[in-house]
């Protein structure tokens, strides 16, 4: 048996009594590395940890499955760094199987190691690291995004790498010189940019009709000043929805939009700056909004204008109002309603 139960905090080698059977349960952490092409798993249970390799497809995920079935005595407890998509398939067939699954920060992982002073990275022995990191800190479990969102996540992320690459060759077109083979050949990518660029813009609006919920949603999202159909679009694809994310502040810490204190002792006083250990998707979308809602959301105007008069920097400003959009479009998604500048929080 290797689907999870409880949640228990503790070692690897915690035992759950079983009133049922009057038998004890021993949790077992599955360490995950993954590449693009294989992953290692170690599997730690009963202060014992088990190793294998794996190809980083359906064949490999069904060879796990049966790996753990025939290795893992208790309920098993998945983790793996959150690298990328390379991982993305594994976690979502975990899960699947009632698995309890964490996605873990590799920052975390990467504290942990050296807490441990470890001296040796290979796969195999970071797999065990996180199983290790399992253990001892039992991160919370992880939810996938419902289809529609993930489909809405690979739009929005492949028409965010296409403006880069037009953006990229725009800069070489303007280095380009008159009447040569290569400023034809810019200029034919440009054209070709642009088409798939408006293809995927109207896929991303087709998306929206097929599945009716994201409609209303999006429109929600463009009534707050500052936030057109692109930015709405960006925060429908990477933003958690409320009920994996409770309270606006959980939204914004998942953005990186926390401020970070740096001070110690009486020397030691450094400026505070945003975290940005979060989703950078998601600050990159609100950046340039944030910016417009500077000038043209009423809230945001007067609240950065008290900022700049209490002799904030600018760029520090910015960070703030990124933090209250975000808040603000939080709010519209959670209560269903659309923005009002009047709006007075319920006493």
């Amino acid at each position: 048996m290797y689907k999870l139960g409880p949640t228990h905090v503790g070692l690897s080698t915690r035992r759950i009594f079983n009133h049922k059977d009057c038998s004890m349960t021993t949790h077992a952490y599955l360490g995950i590395d993954i590449a693009k092409r294989t992953f290692d798993a170690a599997l730690l249970q009963d202060g014992r940890a088990r190793h294998h390799h794996f190809l980083n497809s359906a064949a490999g995920f069904a060879q796990l499955e049966t790996w753990l079935r025939d290795h893992a005595t208790g309920p098993v407890h998945a983790g793996l760094e959150a690298t990328s998509r390379y991982g993305d398939a594994l976690a979502l067939f975990l899960h699947q199987r009632g698995v309890r699954v964490s996605v873990i920060n590799p920052a975390r992982t990467h504290a942990f190691a050296k807490s441990e002073l470890a001296r040796t990275k290979t796969d195999k022995a970071d797999a065990a690291l996180i199983a290790r990191f399992l253990a001892a800190h039992q991160p919370p479990a992880w939810t996938p995004p419902a289809p529609e969102q993930r489909q809405l996540q690979d739009l929005t992320r492949r028409l965010e790498a296409l403006q880069a690459m037009r953006q990229q060759e725009r800069n070489r077109l303007e280095l380009a010189e008159p009447a040569s083979l290569l400023r034809d050949s810019l200029e034919a990518h440009l054209r070709h940019l642009e088409e798939q660029l408006d293809q995927l813009q109207a896929s991303c609006r087709t998306h929206l009709q097929a599945h009716p919920p994201l409609q209303p949603r999006c429109r929600l999202l463009q009534t707050i000043p500052g936030i057109g159909e692109t930015t709405a679009l960006k925060l429908l694809a990477e933003l958690p929805t409320a009920q994996q994310c409770p309270r606006a502040r959980q939204a914004a810490a998942y953005a990186g939009l926390c401020p970070r204190q740096r001070q110690s002792g009486s020397s030691v006083h450094g400026k505070t700056r945003l975290s940005k250990t979060g989703n950078a998707r998601l600050r990159k979308a609100l950046y340039l909004p944030a910016v417009s809602a500077m000038r043209f959301n009423p809230i945001l105007r007067e609240f950065a204008q008290r900022l700049l008069e209490r002799g904030k920097p600018k760029m520090a400003v910015v960070g703030a109002v990124m933090r209250k959009l975000l808040h603000q479009a939080y709010g519209v998604l959670k209560h269903n309603q659309p923005f009002n500048p009047n709006w007075v929080p319920a006493a």
